[in-house]
């Protein structure tokens, strides 16, 4: 049993020159048996035992060659010295099977075997044993000292071109599978909509961290004959987007010791990442071919779909290089998910707005179908009207709005982009700017928009002539309404005849049932000095009695409940609703309470 002193001695011995051959397996054992005194394991002494194999280590594996001894000394190494050490050469490829008895294989210590020319094969032939995430690491991790190397200091050695073949490859393969038969997993019936296109089956983030490396290999690797398929579809998806940020990136907004001005410089409009040619090669892969089998075509059509117009927005030229493909898939994604017949809407479905443009969106980029094209028409057409509400004036208001003009915060178009409730109008002149849609479904929808989303298209729209034309005829409401419900400050209720009637034309309003305004609506009412017992019973009693004034609710609390234990007990068991529960008004939860024993507790 060593005495726990003597660690720093026996560390100093083991990084000593000096120390004989005959010594080397006594140093050894002692610092890798585990410290012991008296009453057994020595946690403390342990501590100071590793610490001194630990700076030994380099010293001690630089001298043993004995696979035994070298076995002992590699269990009590981390993969950041481990990996060092094999940077160095001091652990090489036959360390491998002694390392893995106690670990799992990093990424760290392939590259860093990898260094060593004899070793590539070596380290090429590791790479099954990496999770499929790690394996894009042995590239990216190739220089563990980016950040940290001082001036002057050698760079690493670059990445052997069979370890990059062979990485590629490797994290080309999982997408490159998954396109050869991308069979559906149990459950996939019941797969929700919620996904907007596949961009994450198709992420493939390791493939084109990859490809990004080779751009001079994009040609090659598209033609390539089992991988091309990958590579296409992580081109079409990717390469732009990337040019764009490495674009915004590069952007220099101000020389280097002058003061940032305080505003990015317009980025220069990035050279396209795809040239013609190969842009053109990947063309096989533009409308996905391999997913259109897939079961439950009413939402991989729509996803389908929309990934499609996701690549053309990404990739513009595609709209005069693959019209008819375009046109040809659009199609055949509407008639194979059916996606113009509109289901009714669903309670709590609050993607279905979302759901009905972005198929218009997608519709007006890439169908040449007129009857596809109307059918978006009248399904924009038939969504809710949007609410429209603008609050009551108040300095923080005032305050807040990026405005030169004040006033101008509660003109109609603006007012409807406040909550994103332009996007209905913006989809529709998305529509119009198609030539292949029908004038007259056009014309259709129009009449049926909220008098603030015409507003919105003839202030922010720059499009057709006609459509522009069409939207000034609409007939303008008999009473001149904008249609916007505008919450009135107390001191102009004040000057109204009936402030009352007025609270109360709020809660009629259609706008109180939009999720987006009605809190709006209930906080103005709440606050609001005219308010009466009636018009808050009216109130869903979760904003009376935990969004709005408190004092509001505790006093009609404490009058209507009183003395009453019974009451008491069954306010406590009614606040008890959840989030996304049908939740009862103020009137009914004091309603519920009459019901309770009126039963009295004294104190004495």
């Amino acid at each position: 049993m060593v005495n726990a002193r003597t660690y720093p001695l026996w560390r100093d011995l083991a990084m000593s020159e000096d120390l004989p051959r005959e010594a080397l397996k006594t140093v050894i054992e002692a610092l890798c048996a585990p410290a012991m005194c008296s009453d057994g394991f020595d946690s403390r002494a342990d501590q100071w035992r590793e610490e001194a194999l630990k700076a030994a280590l380099p010293a001690l594996l630089a001298r043993t060659s004995a696979k035994r001894l070298r076995g002992r000394l590699l269990v009590h190494g981390d993969e950041k010295l481990l990996a060092a050490l094999a940077a160095e050469g001091t652990v090489s490829v036959d360390d491998v099977p002694a390392i893995l008895r106690h670990r799992r294989l990093w990424a760290g210590l392939v590259a860093a075997l990898a260094r060593h020319p004899g070793q590539v094969d070596a380290a090429v032939a590791l790479l099954p044993r990496l999770a499929d995430h790690e394996v894009e690491r042995v590239v990216r991790d190739w220089d563990p000292d980016q950040y940290t190397r001082t001036e002057g200091a050698a760079p690493p050695p670059p990445v052997p071109q069979a370890l990059f073949d062979a990485v590629l490859e490797a994290c080309l393969t999982p997408l490159a599978a998954y396109l050869l038969l991308p069979e559906p997993e149990e459950g996939w019936e019941a797969v929700s909509a919620y996904p907007k296109d596949w961009s994450l089956e198709l992420g493939g983030r390791s493939g084109w961290a990859m490809l990004a490396r080779c751009p001079e290999r994009w040609a090659e690797l598209a033609a390539h004959p089992t991988l091309k398929a990958a590579v296409q579809h992580l081109l079409l998806d990717q390469a732009e987007i990337q040019a764009a940020e490495d674009a915004r990136t590069n952007a220099v907004g101000y020389l280097p010791g002058e003061e940032d001005p305080g505003e990015d410089l317009p980025a220069e409009e990035p050279t396209p990442a795809l040239s013609e040619d190969l842009l053109r090669a990947c063309l096989p892969a533009l409308c996905l071919p391999e997913l259109a089998a897939l079961p439950n075509p009413q939402v991989t059509a729509r996803r389908t779909l929309h990934h499609i117009a996701r690549r053309v927005e990404t990739n513009p030229r595609l709209v005069d290089l693959a019209a008819e493909q375009l046109h040809a898939a659009a199609g055949a994604a509407v008639v194979r998910g059916q996606l113009l017949h509109l289901s009714e809407k669903q309670e709590n479905d609050y993607e279905f707005d979302g759901r009905v443009r972005r198929l218009a969106d997608d519709l007006a980029l890439l169908s040449a179908n007129p009857d596809h094209l109307a059918g978006a028409c009248a399904q924009l057409a038939a969504l809710d009207q949007p609410a429209v509400v603008s609050p009551a004036p108040s300095r923080t208001l005032i305050r807040v709005v990026d405005d030169s003009l004040p006033a101008d915060y509660d003109r109609p178009a603006r007012l409807l982009e406040r909550h994103a409730e332009h996007r209905r109008a913006e989809t529709l002149a998305a529509l119009a700017a198609n030539p292949h849609t029908p004038h007259a479904a056009v014309t259709d929808a129009l009449n049926t928009l909220h008098p603030a989303e015409l507003a919105w298209i003839a202030e922010k729209v720059e499009g057709p002539a006609w459509f522009l034309e069409a939207t000034a005829a609409v007939p303008a409401p008999e009473d001149e309404d904008d249609g916007v419900l505008r919450l009135l400050s107390d001191d102009e209720l004040a000057h109204h005849p009936d402030p009352a009637a007025v609270l109360q034309s709020w809660l009629d309003s259609p706008a109180a049932g939009e999720i987006l305004s009605r809190s709006e609506i209930y906080r103005a009412l709440v606050k609001s000095r005219h308010h009466t017992l009636e018009h808050l019973r009216q109130i869903p009693a979760d904003e009376v009695l935990a969004r709005q004034e408190p004092e509001i609710a505790l006093k009609i609390l404490l009058e209507h409940c009183g003395r009453s234990t019974g009451r008491w007990e069954a306010l406590a068991a009614a606040m008890t609703f959840e989030y996304d529960e049908t939740k009862p008004t103020f009137g009914e939860l004091l309603d519920s309470l009459d019901g309770a024993p009126a039963t009295t507790q004294t104190t004495s």
